[in-house]
């Protein structure tokens, strides 16, 4: 971590992992194009959620299956680890094909869940009954973690049933086309509608990294899910089939995420920081290894062509994310040559390489298989990944001193011109039906009024008038915010940003070729999501524990080495 501002793109490698090494400075790391060109890695959520759940060997059971042959009923999944239990309350619902829909303002789904702290009794069942389907119109307490809810593939689950319940297998191809059975819409955690606060749980050894409890919902859906197409199946014919084995493991559970997910990432600086670090640590960790053998050279060889056998699968419409993908598997090819031409000296050497010679999209790829290897060297840094995000203002700093912060964490916008209108085209608001972030046109509609500080460039730019406007470079900052209290959260937002150098996002977040796609798919890696298929410029779909171990399969052994 970087503790001072006098030398904010280094960090010391710790003992025993090579030598010192610089970590890739935020100015290049937090571009949005970068961003948006991220990679599931050992350190992504859902891996974490794994890796613990195997080493500890969790016991997964289900004490409730209440499902009628119409698919109506509920369901209860139950994850123990060694000192509590987690239940995923399921609700399974008949929902007429034209009512299925991807949108937030969605009343009705497939399926409704909630993640109770504990083993549910009948009175818990009855009380979640009433208000998991309900979604945001109900209400849970604080003996629940998440909610959620999900929708059925239109493309793959009445293949999936009808297939099984001839006793066939469904068509693998189609399953490696959609991924998912079923895809979420949303999975609410830390406090939303009565569930219980992340502060409550956050000691816990389980649930210490982040969104640790949003990863075991989902775990337990794609569980339930493919529990209950087999039942279906069942319910239709008695000579119904289970799904075969590896086809049920490449099924994942889908998401569609929107806009609300885009604020997080400018929302929580000291937190973005905390992972961003992780991995880059991991990185340099990597890199500063000492020895490369041919033994090392065939086991990373032989991992790029596992995983280019995913990116061969990746499909999508969107015309940008189709270019990135043909630069991927481009890129894939020009690695595979490289690994190929002989001898290869040092992990540092592929890293330097790819950045000289690979897109974006190919180097943040290569970051993440050069993490993957290297379990034992990097896995620790999931423990340093949350944080205490409060953080004062220093009142006492001189106004000069923040100047020259301000100077150098938003060097990248110094020659903007605020005043011509692609710069501001777009405004952040709230919407006041859901209650949920949108992303309006500044120039178009009359939304002023109710804009967020979702901005950082942009209201840096006006602090930074208002200094030298003030031009006291030795008075303090508390007496500067005595006058001009306006300006109290993008200093607070900057003096947090001089000591974490990935607080920041690099880019002007209004700018008018802005893409929220990039942020959306920045945080989407984090959690370890794949497949990542843009259906516009602000919301995608993604797949989840496409490939991983189901709860029965789960083993130290298996956590880990389920990626292709």
């Amino acid at each position: 971590m970087r503790d001072t501002p006098d030398s904010p793109n280094t960090s010391a490698v710790p003992s025993g992992a090579g030598a010192p090494q610089n970590l890739r400075p935020g100015s290049q790391v937090m571009r949005l194009a970068r961003m948006g060109s991220s990679h599931p890695h050992r350190l992504s959520f859902l891996r974490i959620l794994l890796r613990r759940a195997g080493a500890e060997r969790w016991r997964f059971s289900t004490p409730i299956w209440d499902i009628n042959a119409g698919g109506v009923g509920h369901a209860v999944l139950c994850a123990q680890t060694p000192e509590r239990t987690y239940s995923l309350v399921a609700f399974a619902h008949d929902l007429p094909d034209a009512a299925r829909s991807d949108r937030v303002i969605a009343t009705a789904w497939d399926a409704t869940f909630a993640l109770f702290d504990g083993v549910p009794d009948a009175e818990d069942i009855a009380r979640l009954a009433a208000n998991v389907p309900l979604q945001e119109a109900g209400r849970v307490s604080e003996r629940e973690l998440t909610l959620s809810r999900a929708n059925r593939s239109v493309r793959l689950w009445e293949h999936v049933v009808e297939a099984l319940a001839a006793g066939r297998q469904p068509d693998a191809a189609r399953i490696d086309e959609v991924g998912y059975l079923m895809r979420t819409t949303a999975v609410y955690g830390s406090g939303k509608f009565g569930a219980q606060d992340r502060a409550a749980i956050a000691a816990r050894p389980e649930c210490a990294a982040p969104f640790q409890v949003e990863m075991l919902t989902v775990y337990l859906i794609r569980a339930f899910v493919a529990d209950l197409v087999e039942h279906m199946a069942r319910a239709r014919s008695p000579g119904a089939v289970p799904l075969e084995r590896s086809l049920r493991q490449r099924l994942g559970i889908g998401n569609s995420t929107g806009l609300g997910m885009a604020p997080f990432v400018i929302n929580h600086p000291a937190l973005i920081d905390r992972w961003v670090t992780a991995r880059e640590t991991a990185l340099a960790r990597v890199r500063a290894l000492e020895g490369f053998s041919a033994t090392d050279q065939a086991a990373f060889g032989a991992l790029v062509t596992r995983a280019a056998g995913a990116v061969d699968r990746w499909q999508s419409a969107h015309p940008v994310q189709v270019e990135k993908i043909s630069a991927l598997k481009q890129d894939i090819a020009a690695l595979q040559g490289f690994l190929g031409a002989g001898p290869i000296v040092s992990w540092d050497a592929i890293a330097a390489w790819a950045e000289e010679h690979l897109s974006l999209e190919g180097q943040e790829w290569t970051v993440a298989l050069l993490l993957e290897l290297q379990g034992p060297l990097v896995d620790d840094l999931a423990d340093s990944m949350a944080c205490d995000e409060d953080a004062p203002v220093d009142g006492g700093q001189a106004l000069g001193a923040l100047a020259r912060e301000l100077a150098e964490t938003y060097a990248f916008c110094e020659t903007a011109d605020w005043d011509d209108p692609p710069e501001t085209a777009r405004i952040w608001y709230t919407s006041q039906e859901k209650l949920e972030p949108r992303l309006g046109e500044r120039h178009e509609e009359p939304l002023g009024a109710y804009e967020q500080p979702l901005q950082p460039a942009r209201d840096a730019a006006r602090l930074v008038a208002a200094l030298t406007a003030a031009g006291t470079p030795d008075a303090t900052v508390a007496e500067f915010l005595a006058r001009h209290p306006e300006h109290r959260h993008t200093v607070r937002r900057a003096q947090l940003a001089a000591r974490h150098d990935y607080a920041e996002v690099r880019d002007n977040t209004i700018h008018a070729q802005m893409l929220p796609i990039d942020l959306l798919r920045f945080k989407l890696a984090f959690f370890g999501a794949r497949a990542f298929d843009p259906r516009s410029d602000r919301w995608v779909r993604i797949t989840l524990f496409d490939g991983a171990p189901y709860p029965g399969d789960l083993t130290p052994e298996t956590a880990d080495r389920w990626l292709n």
